[in-house]
C-alpha cells in the first residue's frame, strides 16, 4: 500500500525556512539509497531548493540536480518544476498545490505553518486517502 507522509512545520527553525526541512528530508532519503524526486511549484523554489541542497549542511553531501538532463536517472535526487517530465521514483517530496502525480511508494507531503497551506493540505489528505494511500501526520 502506498504511503502519504504530510509533516506539518511547527518548529521555528522549520518555520523561518521550510526548505530546510525539505532538504533534511533529501538528506535522510539519500542516506536510505532511495531515489528521490522533489516537486516544486515554479522554477524559482526549484533554483532556490537547489541551492540550500548545497548550503544548509557543510558535512552533508546529496548529489543533486535539477530535472531536465541527459543524467537525471544517474541522480539521486531530482528537483521538478511543473512542465518537466521524469520517470517515476519511490519517493516523492511535494512541495505543490495538489497530490504528487505518477506512481511512487511514499510522498512526503512538507506543510508550511501558514493556514492557507493546511486547508490545501487537508484536501490533498483526503485524495490520498481516496486514492487507498496510508496517511500519517507528523508534527515537525
Amino acid at each position: 500500500m502506498p504511503r502519504a507522509d504530510f509533516y506539518l512545520i511547527d518548529k521555528p527553525r522549520f518555520r523561518e525556512q521550510p526548505l530546510l526541512l525539505v532538504c533534511e528530508l533529501a538528506r535522510r532519503a539519500f542516506a536510505a539509497q532511495q531515489p528521490t524526486l522533489i516537486l516544486v511549484r515554479d522554477f524559482e523554489q526549484a533554483e532556490a531548493v537547489d541551492e540550500l541542497l548545497w548550503a544548509f549542511d557543510e558535512d552533508a553531501f546529496i548529489p543533486h540536480q535539477l530535472a531536465g538532463d541527459d543524467d537525471d536517472a544517474d541522480t539521486a535526487v531530482l528537483i521538478v518544476p511543473p512542465g518537466i517530465d521524469t520517470t517515476d521514483r519511490p519517493l516523492v517530496i511535494n512541495l505543490r498545490e495538489g497530490c504528487a502525480p505518477g506512481r511512487f511508494e511514499r510522498v512526503l507531503e512538507v506543510v508550511a505553518a501558514d493556514p492557507a497551506e493546511r486547508d490545501g493540505s487537508r484536501t490533498r489528505w483526503r485524495e490520498y486517502a481516496r486514492l487507498g494511500f496510508e496517511v500519517n501526520k507528523f508534527d515537525m
